[in-house]
This record gives structure tokens, C-alpha cells and sequence, in this order.
């Protein structure tokens, strides 16, 4: 769908639609043309500051204080500023210890977070934080439409237990981040590295209070938009674990558990822009699914790609929004917009996008069940918090401050020289965060091992079962991992080989 929006905020801005990429994001590519901005001297800080009151009467309306009973109020010495509230739902898999409620950052800011210990060995197996894209989707998402404890059933009025859930073997915390995604509300995060530190604030206080699970194996998992928001929460755990951030060196703080990074996983990720977006014409027209569009408007995309390149790396060299900002509007709307124009699902190039806007008819049913009041009760949110599957605004508020473009890959390499463990897998039926972008921006990255990795093997990665479900690349601590017949969310598409790779992942074997 193209859709001409206006928006005033002080400045006139002629802005043509943004592209949610998410768990899923949104299906709609807007017909991204020129950026009018009455004046080019306004900083990054000013960006924030401008857009904030944006949302000051929306976030008035739902910070109000919970008619719910909290279970347990927790804090921390080392962040003052920081609590979190919880309940204990039986929701979703009450077979399991279940925690939910906020992280509240001040009055400004609440995270909405969802807790399952494992359903196999809690007091020996890993802890996961898993989030979901956009930016401005929920994670809740993945955890009804995905690899959780449960599915949401289409009349959007139970649910039903996932018997491949990601809890079958680990602990699993959903976060809602940032602020207005899904459960969450506040003001005052727009980019991939603020919203790390808060991050890293909440998993402080939880680990204080639920010491069983400090010095266990951390992994951070996610997909799409989540290539983002990852290597930034890694690294600030990695750094502060390390006592080299700049946080810890001006606070000296005390009492800080060392968090047990273990590895990160990608899925279908936006990471490495400059190298990710070259790859579209070939998704387009040489994937082993056939051609989607025909060559010539795959050639009118390569022809693009030159100065789409060019944009990004200004924005690589720059990190200001001036400079990162139209270029993921100028290549979103070359790279992109043919394909949407088919009506085809950006996020499998299979299926028609079907239900709306976000391709998949079962994002309503979730809506629905989220928003029902007695859900809300059971998890601790207010009945004034509107769920919704994903929040555009807030994509809006990361596209103005350039976040879209600019090149997290870049944190990547000091967490494999930490010995923490990087894997990238990719359905190959993704349009919108291709696997040939992915492996490629993988054999780009420049670390120690790059030569080693590129000249190791391809081999065929088989299930438990026996079954041929994709292709590995491995060296040292990254693995790339190619996941046959699936799209863009892989544990939805192929739910018994995710299951596998992911135990197997988390123990430590081969894949």
C-alpha cells in the first residue's frame, strides 16, 4: 500500500511511509520520496526532544498506577531509578513458573516483560531474553505466534500449548522494548543503543532477586529488526561485565552480577545495511523459489543499488540522522517497493500477504486476546494499555533518528574476540531480510577469523530426526545457518527443525 503521510513537528516534514520490519513489521512499503526539513542545523538530541511530545498526552493517559496487586516489588542500589513490579500469572503454560509485570525506568519509562522458567531442568538450563523487530513490534508476538509456551487459537479467545516451544529446554523472558511496543509505555528511547542500558538495568535487578539463575548461560535471541537491538545489548552486557563502559568507570557501582553471556542469535536480521540491501534483486529473481519480478525491474534495482550504497555509508560514516535518514528512504523505495507492489508476503516470498497489512490474519486474533481485561489483569497491565502488534509511531521515532541505517554489525567482532558465540540462521524464503543478504554481510565481517570462516565447509545440517532442513557454515564462535522452507519467522514456518537447532545451539553441539 502506498500512503502519503504529513507530519508537523515544528518543521514540515514530507515524509512517504516507512517500512516495519519486525518479527514481522509491517507488509507496507510506502512510496518513500523526497524529505522537505525547514532547517539542517537540528542535532540528534534535537531529533528526541522534538519528537517526545509526540506522545507526552498519549503516555499521561497510560501511566496511571495499576489497580493490580503486585506480587513483589524489586530494586536495586545500582540503579536508583529502577524497579520492577511483578505478578505471577498462570497464563499461556501453567505448567511452569511464570513471572510478568514492568521494569519501570522513573515515572518516564515501563518495559513489559514475561517470564517461563523451563519446562525440562530450570535450575540447570540457560536463560534466553528474546525480542521481536520493527522497530515497534511486540514480542509477544513471538511468544503466541512463534516459539513460545503457547499459540493464541484464531478466534482470538484461548490458547493452545506449543509442544515445540523455546521453554522445552530453557527459560525464556519476552521483553517488550522500547517504550510503546506492545505492553510497554513512556517516552524517551529512539535508537538501538539507549534502549540497551535499560536493558541491562533489568536484567540486574532480576538476577539479584532470582540469584538461581545468575550463573547460568545467558543467550539474547530474536529476529528481523532484533539484528539491531542485539549486538547493542551484547555489548553493553559484554563491556560491563568487562568494567570497561563508560557507566561503570564514572559510577564504580557496586554489587553487579556478572552476566553469563553465552551467545547471541539472529534471526533473518537487519545487521549490516550497506551489504544486506545489494542483495534484493537477487531474492527477487535468482531464489531457488523462481523469479518474483521479471529481470528488468531486477536490473532496475542493481542499477540502484550504486548510489543506495553511497547513502549508507555516508550514514556508516556520520551516524546523523541527516545523512541516515534518506538513506533508508531512498533505499527502501528501490530496493523494496517493486516487490510490495506484487502483493506477494515480504516476509515469504511463497504466500500472498493476506489479513491486513502485517500478512498474517492470526496478528488480530493476538490483539485480540491481549487486549481482553482479564488477560491484562493476570500479567499486571493496566486496562488503559492498548496492545497492538506492532507500534508505527515508534518505527517513525527510530527512522528520525537514523537508527534504520547505521551499522550494528560493527559490535559483532569484539563479542567474538570475548568468546561469546554469534549465530546467524535465515529462513530461505524471506524476502524483506534475505538469507543471500545475510550470508553475505556474514563472510564480510572483519574478524579474526574471517579467512577461516569463508574457506570453511558448507555442510547440510540434519534434525534429530534425520531430516535435510538447511545448510551450515561454522568456524571458531560464528555460525551461519540456512534454513530450508522457511520465511521470515522460522520458528513459525518450520517449528521441529527450530527446536532442534536451538537445543543443540544452547548445549553446545554441532549443528
Amino acid at each position: 500500500m502506498i500512503s502519503l503521510t504529513r507530519f508537523k513537528l515544528g518543521a514540515t516534514f514530507l515524509f512517504i511511509g516507512i517500512l516495519a520490519l519486525c518479527h514481522l513489521g509491517s507488509a507496507r512499503i510506502f512510496d518513500q520520496q523526497e524529505i522537505f526539513i525547514d532547517t539542517f542545523t537540528w542535532s540528534n538530541d534535537d531529533f528526541s526532544e522534538i519528537t517526545e511530545h509526540v506522545f507526552d498526552n498519549w503516555n499521561q493517559a497510560k501511566a496511571k498506577h495499576s489497580n493490580n496487586k503486585w506480587a513483589k516489588v524489586l530494586t536495586h542500589d545500582a540503579f536508583p531509578d529502577f524497579k520492577i513490579k511483578l505478578k505471577e500469572p498462570s497464563l499461556c503454560d501453567d505448567s511452569v513458573k511464570q513471572y510478568s509485570g514492568y521494569l519501570d525506568a522513573g515515572n518516564r519509562k515501563h518495559f513489559f516483560f514475561w517470564f517461563f522458567e523451563s519446562r525440562g531442568n530450570p535450575e540447570s538450563d540457560p536463560i534466553v531474553l528474546w525480542l521481536n523487530g520493527g522497530p515497534g513490534c511486540s514480542s509477544l508476538t513471538g511468544l503466541y505466534f512463534e516459539l513460545g509456551p503457547c499459540s493464541v487459537n484464531e478466534e482470538g479467545t484461548d490458547t493452545i500449548r506449543n509442544p515445540h516451544s523455546w521453554n522445552n529446554n530453557a527459560s525464556v523472558i519476552f521483553l517488550d522494548q522500547p517504550i510503546n511496543v506492545g505492553y510497554s509505555y513512556g517516552n524517551g528511547v529512539s535508537n538501538s543503543l539507549a534502549a540497551a542500558s535499560d536493558v541491562y538495568a533489568f536484567l540486574q535487578i532480576f538476577f539479584q532477586e532470582f540469584s538461581q539463575f545468575a550463573n547460568l548461560d545467558f543467550h539474547i535471541a530474536g529476529e528481523s529488526y532484533a539484528g539491531h537491538y542485539i549486538p547493542a545489548i551484547a555489548a553493553e552486557i559484554n563491556n560491563n561485565n568487562k568494567g570497561t563502559s563508560s557507566w561503570i568507570l564514572a559510577n564504580q557501582p557496586k554489587n553487579l552480577k556478572n552476566v553469563n553471556l553465552e551467545s547471541i542469535l539472529i534471526g533473518n536480521g537487519l545487521v549490516d545495511p550497506l551489504v544486506q540491501y545489494k542483495y534484493y534483486a537477487d531474492m527477487a529473481c535468482n531464489s531457488s523459489y523462481g523469479a518474483v519480478l521479471d529481470e528488468p525491474t531486477c536490473q532496475q534495482m542493481r542499477d540502484a543499488y550504486p548510489q543506495c550504497a553511497s547513502m549508507i555509508k555516508r550514514c556508516y560514516d556520520s551516524s546523523n540522522p541527516f545523512s541516515c535518514l534518506p538513506a533508508s528512504m531512498y533505499c527502501n523505495r528501490e530496493m523494496i517497493q517493486p516487490y510490495q507492489q506484487t502483493g506477494l508476503n515480504v516476509y515469504d516470498i511463497r504466500k500472498p500477504c493476506e489479513g491486513g497489512g502485517l500478512c498474517y490474519p492470526i496478528l488480530k486474533a493476538i490483539e485480540k486476546f491481549s487486549n481482553r481485561d482479564d488477560v491484562k489483569t493476570e500479567l499486571g497491565v493496566d486496562p488503559s494499555v492498548e496492545y497492538k502488534s506492532c507500534n508505527m509511531e515508534i518505527n517513525f521515532k527510530f527512522q528520525l533518528a537514523g537508527d534504520w541505517m547505521r551499522p550494528y554489525h560493527l559490535l559483532i567482532p569484539p563479542l567474538l574476540d570475548s568468546n561469546i558465540r554469534v549465530l546467524i540462521y535465515a529462513g530461505d524464503a524471506d524476502f524483506i531480510c534475505n538469507w543471500f543478504g545475510n550470508e553475505a554481510w556474514v563472510k564480510e565481517l572483519e574478524w579474526r577469523n574471517k579467512k577461516e570462516f569463508n574457506d570453511a565447509k558448507i555442510t547440510h545440517w540434519k534434525t534429530i530426526d534425520g531430516e535435510d532442513a538447511g545448510e551450515v557454515r561454522t568456524f571458531g564462535k560464528l555460525t551461519f545457518l540456512r534454513v530450508y522452507e522457511a520465511g521470515h519467522m522460522v520458528p513459525y514456518d518450520q517449528p521441529r527443525p527450530s527446536i532442534d537447532f536451538f537445543n543443540k545451539w544452547l548445549s553446545k553441539g554441532n549443528l
